[in-house]
């Protein structure tokens, strides 16, 4: 496992080596014995009691993520988005990292000791990131405040009245929570920590769609649809006025207030340069966030060049598909897709209607690769409307563990005519099933480990499980149309050129310009989604290299057990072993794959 970063060891070590309070400080006898270690059971129940009480502090702390896993405590609450109130948690996260450095491990079984070594890491990296100030620059196109509470509201139920005034207490307070986020975006100012200009202007187009919007047809309104028939006229009527009094004089001109500020003083502060390296720290945080988004030591350089080799191999078997299908190049058989109209949708209900389709028989042959699957159900959905033009062309949500929400793979029917059918299948494995569903949901419901594992996200697990997930269907006999084929292959260089383009943009200096081109020269990806994925990598720097990273390590670690294993490799106990503990850095997973290895090994014959 890998070490604890050098900055936080320090803080450890004060508290693990300073000096005992002499007997004399103490007032006791000389004669006094010292007390002995604590016992197994003694150190077990202390660390499970820091992971309880972690775990409720982090939902109270937290209380929008509380009220998606269906925990309703906080649900009349918002988070706090002052600098003291993130200074008040990364000092806490302190407190608790010193308490679970403290605690000795030996006895301890595996998963004790992998949960422990996952929060130490966890707070590890957040004390690390403090460096940066992320806060000082919480929003761009892809979301932030503007955005939270309008998503929030379909992740809610509302069944009681209870429900609803929660939910008007909520919006009573969004006028607060703008507030802090326009200071710490002004502290940003100040630091020269502003996003990109071009991506700020974008932004501002999306808030002003939501401050126009009428306040009974605003996302922050739906509740009032439909009410639960067990709530009365009276309070339906009360619970109406309530809401659309709160939204119309408090939430909307919080928004309105929010695209001036945007517009006067942000927008006009944005930098130029699309790369994080334009920041004053800007190279050390972009290798931070490599860090932090693979769980591996690899350099922008190595990650480059990885990229590189891995489009020239997807470029070669895409040249054998066009090849069987009659052209004589790759750049022939791409520019004959576009004009083609059996390869796009006919409108955003048949792009719909096409992710259905193809996850039909990948849903069929689950029991056959899969010893455990999940019980949350799953569909499809279109991405709001307030987020589809700058969003990707899909991602997923997950659901509430009780069943009460379905995990819902949310499609862009943004201009859903240029969309490309020959990627749905592909797409479909990947932020549907057998990929984030499987891997969210499976996490989401897994017994006899701390409640924080359940919910924890390394970003090239989870993402190299979706890219893996891509490969898993070619594995298993599917993408039978050669287009889809291409298609799968054309999803995998599409992660591959991320490589490329992002190291691009953020340690070589790129422009947007030079990412573009580069997707352009290297896919056939419409132009729609080429806008929308630079303008995100630019975004979120470090992001898209997790999903080709952490699928290469999980295709090496299945390419390992099947060479050692021989006849005793199982498909569906590989992928238990994989997802059965949720999330984990890649360099955990492939400690607990070499175990399942040594195990299968000396079970004997199969």
């Amino acid at each position: 496992m890998r070490k604890l970063r050098p900055v936080v060891l320090a803080t450890c070590a004060l508290l693990l080596l300073a000096p005992a309070p002499s007997l004399r400080a103490q007032k006791l006898p000389l004669s006094t014995a010292p007390a002995s270690p604590p016992s197994l059971e003694d150190r077990r129940a202390a660390l499970n009691g820091l992971f309880h009480e972690y775990w409720e502090a982090h939902l109270e702390h937290s209380p929008e993520f509380a009220s998606t896993i269906g925990d309703k405590r906080f649900n009349d609450r918002i988070s706090d988005y002052s600098v003291k109130a993130e200074n008040g948690w990364l000092a806490s996260e302190q407190n608790y990292l010193m308490r679970l450095a403290a605690i000795d491990s030996t006895g301890l079984t595996d998963q004790e000791k992998v949960s422990r070594e996952l929060l130490m890491r966890q707070f590890a990296d957040d004390q690390e990131a403090a460096e940066f100030k992320e806060w000082e620059m919480p929003v761009d196109q892809l979301g932030g405040i503007y955005s939270e509470y309008p998503q929030l509201v379909d992740e809610l139920s509302f069944t009681t009245v209870k429900d609803y005034d929660d939910w008007i207490a909520r919006l009573h307070a969004i006028p607060k929570a703008f507030d802090q986020v326009m200071t710490n975006m002004s502290i940003g100012i100040e630091d020269q920590r502003v996003p990109p200009k071009f991506l700020l202007e974008k932004t501002l187009v999306e808030v002003q769609q939501l401050a126009n919007q009428k306040p009974e047809d605003t996302p922050l309104a739906a509740p009032l649809k439909q009410f639960p028939s067990t709530i009365s006229a009276d309070d339906q009527a009360r619970i109406k006025d309530e809401t659309l009094a709160a939204i119309t004089k408090q939430v909307l001109p919080a928004y309105m207030r929010f695209a001036h500020f945007l517009q006067v003083s942000y927008i006009p502060a944005g930098r130029s340069d699309p790369g994080i390296s334009a920041l004053p720290d800007g190279a050390k945080y972009y290798q931070f966030l490599i860090h932090q988004r693979t769980t591996t030591d690899l350099t922008a350089a190595q990650i480059h060049q990885i990229g590189l080799d891995e489009v020239k191999k997807d470029e070669a078997e895409m040249l054998t598909i066009a090849q069987k299908l009659g052209f004589k190049d790759l750049a022939s058989f791409q520019a004959s897709l576009k004009p083609n109209p059996k390869l796009h949708p006919a409108s955003a209900d048949a792009l719909l209607n096409a992710f259905r389709d193809d996850l039909k028989p990948m849903q069929a042959k689950l029991p056959q690769l899969f010893g455990h699957l999940p019980k949350t159900p799953f569909e499809v959905a279109a991405v709001p409307d307030y987020l589809a033009k700058d969003a990707p062309p899909a991602y997923y949500e997950a659901g509430a563990p009780d069943g009460s929400r379905p995990g819902r793979l949310r499609i862009n029917t943004y201009n859903a005519t240029d969309r490309n059918l020959y990627i749905v299948e592909d797409m479909a494995y990947h932020e549907g099933i057998p990929g984030h569903h499987l891997q969210n949901s499976i996490a989401r419901e897994l017994t006899g480990i701390p409640e924080f594992r359940k919910y924890g996200h390394y970003t090239a697990y989870g993402e190299g499980w979706g890219l893996y997930a891509e490969r898993l269907g070619k594995d298993v006999g599917f993408y039978q149309d050669p287009y889809s084929d291409y298609g799968r292959l054309q999803g995998d260089i599409w992660r591959a050129i991320r490589l490329v383009v992002d190291t691009g943009a953020h340690s070589d200096h790129w422009t947007r310009d030079q990412m573009v081109q580069y997707f352009h020269d290297h896919s056939a990806i419409d132009d729609t989604s080429i806008q929308a994925e630079v303008d995100r990598y630019i975004a979120m720097p470090g992001q898209a290299l997790a999903y080709k990273i952490g699928q290469l390590r999980i295709l090496q670690l299945r390419d390992k057990a099947k060479a050692e294993l021989g006849d005793k490799f199982d498909i569906r106990a590989f992928h238990d072993q994989v997802l059965d503990s949720g999330a984990l850095p890649l360099d955990v997973l492939s400690e607990r794959i070499d175990a399942w290895i040594a195990a299968q090994k000396a079970s004997g014959p199969k």
